[in-house]
């Protein structure tokens, strides 16, 4: 039997505790956060919550003064330990706007739960076999103050990660509205091209990754050639290799997207030259 946390009590996971009127539940009204848990630590937990806090803020939630980062980091490691999570977990946490229509919510405060699952222990190790992508047409992400947030309405997402199940691919690629590329259905996107590292910058409506952000703090710190720019279709065709980026698998190589293959000597390189020590 496992456990999740509901408002800081904890539940059977057979329990229901939203109610048919949730705002959550009829529009989407809310944010999650997920983040990866080793031996009991929250790993970037500072980024992880600001970003959750600043979320709220975007989506103008107001937050009671009794839900502190301190008591969610508490009730996330109670639950952790009451599910017998101690070595690798993914925990996950969603806010939502509680009752009400659209014009007559009850209140702007989040109700929220957290869940955990265990994670395999070689999650965050090197790839030794590329990963398979391809290209989600069906749906494009908008620009907007929205986009670089982890929020409940994950449509695009969510039907990139179904095409791709249906494709036999590892994970399918999602455009803007420019047509451009923006992410993953689950992570962030770099490409090398000549020993130069791109990846989609925040303009073009990716989501603003934790990992992302750690990752291109650590190359500029160790001078690798990188920036963040608008990615076409064609350029990452064109590109030498590919790798994705998240909280969880922290970097996998891109073998493959549709009749393009990529290589992964360059990428292998800074992940054992600069990554590998840093990341669990």
């Amino acid at each position: 039997m496992e456990y999740f946390n509901y408002n800081g009590k904890i539940f059977e996971e057979s329990k229901t505790v939203i109610g048919v009127n949730s705002r959550g539940l009829r529009y989407g009204d809310g944010l999650f956060e997920t983040i990866k848990s080793s031996r009991g630590e929250l790993l970037f937990a500072a980024a992880h919550f600001e970003r959750l806090w600043n979320g709220l803020a975007c989506l103008q939630f107001k937050i009671p003064l009794h839900l502190t980062r301190a008591r969610l980091q508490n009730e996330i490691i109670q639950l952790l330990e009451k599910n017998g999570h101690h070595k690798l977990a993914r925990v996950r946490l969603t806010f939502f706007r509680g009752n009400g229509g659209l014009f007559d919510e009850i209140n702007h405060h989040p109700d929220y739960l957290i869940q955990t699952w265990a994670l395999p222990d070689n999650a965050g190790q090197w790839n030794s076999n590329g990963l398979t992508l391809g290209i989600y047409n069906a749906a494009k992400k908008s620009r907007d103050r929205f986009s670089n947030l982890k929020h409940n309405n994950f449509l695009p997402y969510v039907m990139a990660a179904l095409h791709a199940k249906k494709e036999k691919w590892n994970d399918a690629l999602v455009l803007n509205d420019a047509g451009r590329i923006c992410d993953s259905s689950i992570a962030n996107i770099f490409l090398v091209k000549d020993e130069v590292i791109s990846t989609v910058s925040l303009d073009e409506a990716c989501i603003a990754g934790v990992m992302r952000k750690n990752i291109l703090k650590l190359f500029s710190e160790n001078n690798v050639k990188v920036q963040e720019a608008a990615i076409s279709v064609e350029e990452l065709l064109d590109a030498d290799e590919v790798f994705l980026t998240n909280s969880i698998f922290n970097i996998r190589w891109v073998q493959t997207i549709g009749n393009k293959k990529y290589s992964s000597r360059y990428t292998q390189k800074i992940y054992s030259d600069i990554l590998s020590t840093i990341l669990k």
